[in-house]
């Protein structure tokens, strides 16, 4: 029956006139009653079929077909993507880290090292501790420089992961968090200062230890190298930038005499830029020192002891002379940022 209906087809196709017949009504109902839909179906069929391709000498022109199809697939490499980009668009322009803070010179440029001090060889109270206490004044601290100073992205950050705790712990809870925090410090640097000052100086309370215990065993390998400890909690004051400060401790560490800061964290540190701003803080304090008179010594180098709570070992951040410079200059250029604000 197929046969006999391509002949048809066929047939029709020759004739327009009669393939015009077979759709009207009068016609198919009469001659067609129950194949006129399978008739169509088959027509629209054989249109689908017949393809001028097929028509094509394949053989002819199969080395174009293939030269083709090989240019599209190679032209979506990443390589000729970044070509076809560059064309359009031009060169990209890469991201480079901007180094205007490292060369850019502070206006009020101050040496580190005060040349004009006057060193003592024998310190009259070589064995105890200096503990000069903060008097507060019309001079900024290091602290609120660096604070107001700070830098969009570093603020984006702090602001973020403050919003986040608050979700999680609620303002009042966010506010115990950080009161919690604020008095572990200080009960580990009541425990550090109880270590290093002589048994008839030393005010240390006992209901402490508990608190602060991971602190102190985290801090155990890294005060083996501390010796001879010339202030401790004690206030420096740069007399011609007008600063103030209040350093942690003064001592030697591997024979090298440094400012030490002591920190607290839940999160590791193992490099010295996981600290952010704490370098600019102990070269501040460094400047600070060589230039206050209440001290009869000169600091060269730097100590940030980052300690755990869980007694995890701490990490000894050392800052040598070179270094303390570098961030010696930073300072003095955030410290012109805040003076030009206020």
């Amino acid at each position: 029956m197929l046969l006999n209906r391509m002949k048809l087809l066929q047939l029709l196709g020759r004739k327009s006139e009669k393939l015009e017949m077979l759709f009207q009504p009068r016609f198919y109902q009469k001659q067609f009653p129950y194949m006129c839909l399978a008739t169509s179906a088959c027509l629209h069929s054989k249109k689908k079929k017949v393809s001028g391709y097929e028509q094509v000498d394949q053989e002819k022109y199969k080395n174009l077909v293939c030269s083709v199809t090989s240019y599209k697939a190679s032209a979506q490499t990443p390589e000729t993507i970044f070509e076809e980009d560059s064309l359009l668009y031009g060169q990209p322009l890469k991201h480079t880290t901007s180094n205007k803070a490292e060369t850019k010179t502070p206006k009020n440029w101050v040496s580190l090292i005060n040349p004009a001090k006057r060193i003592l060889s024998v310190s009259s109270n070589s064995n105890r501790p200096m503990k000069i206490a903060l008097q507060k004044n019309q001079m900024p601290s290091v602290t609120r420089v660096l604070q107001q100073t700070m830098s969009p992205q570093q603020a984006f950050y702090l602001e973020r992961w403050k919003q986040k705790m608050i979700l999680e712990l609620g303002k009042d809870g966010f506010a115990e968090y950080t009161k919690n925090l604020f008095l572990q410090g200080e009960f580990f640097h009541a425990a550090l200062e109880s270590i290093f000052l002589p048994e008839e100086m030393a005010t240390k309370e006992r209901g402490e230890d508990s608190a602060v215990s991971g602190y102190l065993s985290s801090v155990q390998h890294v005060l083996k190298d501390i010796s001879e400890v010339k202030a401790l909690e004690s206030a420096v004051q740069h007399e011609n930038l007008q600063y103030l400060g209040l350093v942690d401790c003064v001592a030697k560490y591997r024979g090298q005499l440094c400012v030490i800061d002591w920190k607290t964290s839940e999160k590791p540190k193992p490099f010295l830029q996981n600290t952010f701003d704490n370098p600019l803080q102990v070269a501040a304090y460094i400047g600070a020192i060589n230039h206050d008179a209440n001290y009869d010594f000169q600091v060269t180098c730097g100590l940030i002891v980052v300690a755990y709570k869980d007694g995890c070992p701490a990490h000894p951040h050392f800052m040598d002379p070179d270094l303390c410079s570098q961030y010696w200059n930073k300072w003095l250029l955030r410290l012109e940022e805040y003076m030009d604000r206020n």
